[in-house]
């Protein structure tokens, strides 16, 4: 049984791989800080023998027992509330705690791919991003804690490939979307479909005109999964083409809901905020033969139902 460790395995986006790795037979280690996890999320994988749970702090040395195959870094605050209120631990986690899975994935001979993210193109000046896009980023903005932890970790990534001749696989994931989102990360679609549950205005950063491509959790995973079993080692984006405003999609959200008094409500645009985002997939398709197969519509009727439950809990 192949070993695989998934950093950050408390959070949305590695939650759902952990259930992916364990449906696929592997033994799967989990590692969170819980800063922004939580054990809600993986709780039904306790009673499994095939899974191991570390409370730990990846920016700090990592350790683990025994031989392991494959490591996935997905630990770090993904959203802005988050990354702006922990901006050192956002850097910590990308630089140091990249360092220090590498140091891991040299030690154990294990494969290591590190989530990257569509934020490496900053406020993009090519339209859709492709790989070979280097980027419009604002190092020392607002945002740049997380921009610049994540183009730090793809270069020391990359100069572990090179250098040491260590396996490595770069996934830059696009807006992700589905169960087990937090309704108060601060990103547009939970906010959204909460705000609208209850019956509250849409707050539309701008004018809504800035675009955004939502790819479902379902299919982000198994881009992820394909990726870190292919043979290919520089980045490559994974997310759905499927480019809508900001304002169309707080539309269709009240659209979806039915039933709700929410209208638009409109508020600054934040700083650096990227006026469009689209990724290029045809590397994707051609290398991994992977594109999205669920439409926003049927993945936004599953995340509905998810939060619906969250916002009875919580009310």
């Amino acid at each position: 049984m192949e070993k695989i460790l998934i950093t950050g395995a408390a959070g949305f986006l590695g939650s759902h791989l952990c259930d992916r790795f364990l449906f696929e037979g592997y033994q799967v280690i989990g590692m969170d800080n819980l800063i922004t996890g939580s054990l809600e999320n993986i709780d039904h994988l306790f009673k499994l023998k095939q899974f191991q749970f570390y409370h730990h702090d990846v920016s700090k040395f990592v350790h683990v027992p025994g031989k392991l195959d494959y490591i996935l870094h997905f630990a770090s605050p993904a959203s802005p509330i988050d990354y702006l209120e922990m901006p050192i631990q956002t850097l910590k986690v990308g630089s140091l705690g990249t360092h220090n899975l590498l140091g891991l994935a040299r030690e154990k001979n294990a494969r290591l791919l590190i989530a990257s993210t569509s934020e490496v193109y900053g406020d993009p000046l090519q339209h859709p991003q492709k790989e070979d896009y280097w980027g419009n980023v604002n190092p020392i903005g607002p945002r740049g804690v997380y921009d610049e932890a994540k183009r730090f970790q793809e270069a020391i990534t990359m100069a572990y490939n090179r250098y040491h001749g260590l396996e490595t696989r770069i996934v830059r994931i696009f807006n992700t979307y589905g169960p087990r989102m937090r309704i108060n990360d601060g990103r547009a679609l939970p906010a959204f479909i909460s705000q609208a549950i209850r019956g509250e205005d849409l707050t539309v950063f701008g004018d809504g005109s800035q675009t955004r491509s939502f790819c479902y959790v379902d299919d982000q995973v198994e881009g992820i999964y394909r990726l870190l079993l292919s043979d290919y080692d520089l980045p490559v984006n994974i997310g759905n083409p499927e480019e809508i405003t900001i304002l169309e999609f707080a539309n269709e959200i009240i659209e979806l809901i039915g039933d709700t008094p929410s209208k638009i409500k409109n508020l600054p645009l934040p700083k650096d905020d990227p006026k469009q985002r689209r990724p290029d997939i045809s590397l994707a398709k051609d290398v991994l033969g992977w594109e999205p197969m669920v439409s926003r519509r049927e993945g936004l009727r599953k995340t509905l139902d998810y939060f619906m439950d969250k916002v009875k809990e919580n009310s």
